[in-house]
């Protein structure tokens, strides 16, 4: 059980990555199909672990929606959750799922129960509030409670109507997506070769960076559009059904996919699936399945929701499309941490609409347990990713003398030691020498939710490590800090190279001196630690509140693994962190015990002030003093954000129930915490009641534990 439990625990970090990486960054880095695959492995794991620990369930839980909204924009509070749907991938999970409908509402095999079938469009989702007819905000989904206000880009899509014709709701909050025509995305692409610009990976990359630009006339110029698809609150719904609330939407000036249809039972709806699935290389935008609703707006209430998904509706993936081609070379590329990646070097081959010459190998291992040489006829798989993947060979076409590929032992970059790490990956041990992790930890440390440099860019990152004039060099991050210094009396100027002038080199000086006193939380991210990403730097800045106390730690953890009879790290401060696991102590450990990371940490010390951590409480609070717990899974906040909001506001969160706890509040599924408050007669409310209960509208706009970690 503990194997499956660490399983699980490391499904959810890998989950939680790939969401921020696809809804923040909108850059993931593996497929739809991936990551589906890692979602069913999850809840298969934890359907057979019936009753976790407190600390268990929260570390294993994936109910969050999305991912935290991006820093760039205002955050707005959805009215209500904009959630995400389960999915299927085969006839037999439609029927599972039309059963359970018609099992959950007392339906029989007789019964009347109908469903829309529409496309499933890869883009981003966006909340439209329209009140009297005229829109006044627009939202991005963000983590799903809360998201960014992009009403000034919204305003720039045709697609969007200013004011709605007919007699619309009072209020009315329209639910759709924004998403890119493959013929605009494939002129965009063109456009950005011409000016010598990065290309955007697809078009569903493309329309969410679109939406999120700074500036709405660059928005306007990306030709995105809109299909709406739902509703979140309204003032009165002037339909009774789904397909009639779409009409309705025609109606009041919307597109609705011309591609939605009724379907009276699971043949017709599975049927409806193959006509869109068949059309779909046709159409001029992408999708990536087709979404099954139940009909009635009665029943759809009735059903409700189920923690993240709502039990009405369900997303029937398309396969992920596959194609042969011939592998021409495997490279190795070396990453921020020192893991090296093989890629696959393609002959070019059309997967899906798309040109793919490059697939991603994972690891050595992968490359052995598929036998894959280069020269061989490898079957490629696509369902809408970034870096497609090879999933097998034709042995048949082998040509006869390819022979195994051998992975290096040594780093192509520094030529350091590559070592052999579980599941088959190898790992540079050049550390902050080697130049590829350096640039990698530079442009880590530079990042939105690190310093924050503005300006501070890949490319100018590159430029710097690269420079050999030493008035320009940064080969670490304290160089950083010293770079106007050393420019003083520099004969090579920066405002005199290609790509600056006197003002670009001020500017970036200001936005550098404007860094130099940092949070710790941020700090400790900025340092690329690895397993230490935002949630965990968070989680130790929480406990440890200052810099020296966090050192303290780390070297009390050191001396403790230097006293151990085995090799085994023991690290007792660290691991005692609420969420810091072996992995992630262990490498804070080893990081600091690195001369050289010591070396350019005091370095970069005499540079920065790191300031304390400190609670943000709310001067008024009706929960100030009291004992909380915290029982169940919640629709908008994770457990540890419910925690974190709760000392904000000046209650302590206990993890147990107990004669001095004051209040409980208890999601779904609440179990043997919630009895024990029953019988003890504590105060028990749901989730909206905690809202309602933290100064009202101030939680509201908060949800989010990270808040205080993304301040700049």
């Amino acid at each position: 059980m503990t194997n499956k439990l660490d399983r699980l625990k490391s499904l959810a970090k890998e989950i939680a990555y790939h969401n921020l990486r696809y809804y923040s960054l909108d850059n993931p880095i593996i497929s739809d199909a991936a990551y589906d695959k890692l979602r069913l492995e999850h809840a298969a794991l934890q359907a057979e672990i019936k009753e976790p620990s407190p600390q268990d369930a929260a570390a294993i839980s994936i109910e969050a929606v999305g991912a935290p909204a991006s820093e760039k924009f205002m955050k707005v509070a959805h009215k209500l959750p904009m959630l995400s749907l389960e999915n299927a991938f085969s006839a037999a999970d439609v029927k599972n799922f039309t059963g359970r409908a018609r099992r959950f509402l007392g339906l029989s095999e007789a019964d009347k129960l109908d469903f829309t079938a529409e496309p499933k469009i890869d883009g981003l989702s966006l909340a439209l509030r329209y009140e009297y007819g005229v829109l006044t905000q627009a939202i991005t989904r963000g983590d799903g409670a809360t998201g960014e206000q992009v009403t000034a880009n919204a305003r720039t899509i045709t697609d969007i109507p200013q004011r709605l014709k007919g007699y619309p709701p009072v209020f009315l909050e329209v639910r759709g997506e924004v998403y890119m025509r493959k013929s605009d995305f494939a002129a965009l692409n063109k456009a950005q070769e011409a000016a010598g610009l990065p290309l955007f990976a697809n078009p569903r990359n493309a329309a969410a960076g679109s939406l999120r630009q700074l500036d709405s006339r660059v928005t306007a110029a990306r030709k995105l559009c809109f299909f709406a698809y739902a509703w979140g609150e309204i003032s009165l719904a002037p339909a009774e059904t789904q397909y009639d609330m779409m009409e309705y939407f025609r109606s009041f000036g919307f597109k609705v996919n011309p591609l939605t249809g009724l379907c009276f039972n699971t043949t017709e709806m599975l049927t409806e699936y193959a006509a869109i699935s068949e059309a779909r290389a046709g159409l001029d935008y992408e999708i990536d399945g087709v979404v099954y609703k139940v009909n009635s707006l009665d029943y759809q209430n009735r059903l409700g929701f189920a923690s993240r998904a709502p039990r009405w509706a369900i997303a029937h993936k398309f396969p992920a499309e596959q194609a042969l081609t011939r592998l021409n070379a495997i490279d190795i590329q070396v990453g921020r941490t020192g893991v090296l990646t093989p890629v696959a070097r393609l002959e070019p081959v059309n997967v899906g609409g798309v040109v793919i010459t490059n697939a991603i190998l994972h690891n050595a291992k992968y490359i052995k347990v598929l036998d894959i040489r280069v020269g061989d006829t490898v079957i490629v798989q696509r369902a809408g990713d970034v870096i497609p993947q090879i999933i097998g060979i034709e042995r048949k076409n082998r040509p006869a003398g390819l022979k195994p590929f051998r992975f290096p032992f040594t780093c192509p970059v520094c030529g350091a030691i590559a070592m052999l790490e579980n599941e088959g990956a190898y790992r540079c041990l050049g550390g902050l020498s080697c130049p590829a992790q350096a640039v990698g930890g530079i442009r880590q440390f530079v990042s939105r939710n690190a310093f924050n440099i503005e300006g501070f860019g890949a490319e100018r990152v590159e430029f710097f490590f690269k420079a050999k004039d030493e008035s320009l060099s940064i080969r670490n991050p304290a160089d950083i800090f010293t770079l106007q210094k050393r420019q003083e009396s520099a004969e090579n100027k920066l405002e005199t190279i290609e790509g600056f002038g006197e003002k670009s080199a001020q500017k970036l000086y200001d936005a550098i001196n404007a860094r130099r006193r940092i949070s710790l939380a941020r700090f400790i991210y900025a340092l690329g630690i690895r397993h230490i990403g935002a949630g965990n730097a968070l989680r130790l800045a929480h406990a440890y509140r200052s810099y020296p106390a966090f050192l303290a730690a780390v070297k009390k953890d050191t001396e403790a693994n230097n006293s151990a009879e085995d090799d085994i790290l023991v690290a007792p401060c660290l691991r005692a962190v609420e969420g810091i696991g072996a992995a992630a102590a262990e490498a804070i450990v080893r990081f600091f015990a690195e001369p050289h990371n010591q070396a350019v940490l005091d370095a970069l010390l005499r540079e920065i002030t790191i300031e304390d951590k400190t609670l943000e409480r709310s001067a008024v609070s009706a929960v100030s003093g009291k004992i909380v717990v915290f029982t169940g899974s919640f629709a908008l906040m994770s457990r540890e954000e419910a925690k974190a909001m709760a000392e904000r506001y000046g209650a302590k969160a206990a993890s147990s129930v107990s004669a001095k706890t004051d209040l409980v509040i208890a999601g779904e599924k609440a179990g043997s915490k919630l009895d024990k408050a029953q019988q003890l007669g504590i105060k028990i409310i749901d989730e909206r009641g905690w809202f309602e209960l933290v100064k009202d509208g101030a939680a509201k706009n908060d949800c989010c534990g990270l808040t205080n970690f993304y301040k700049n």
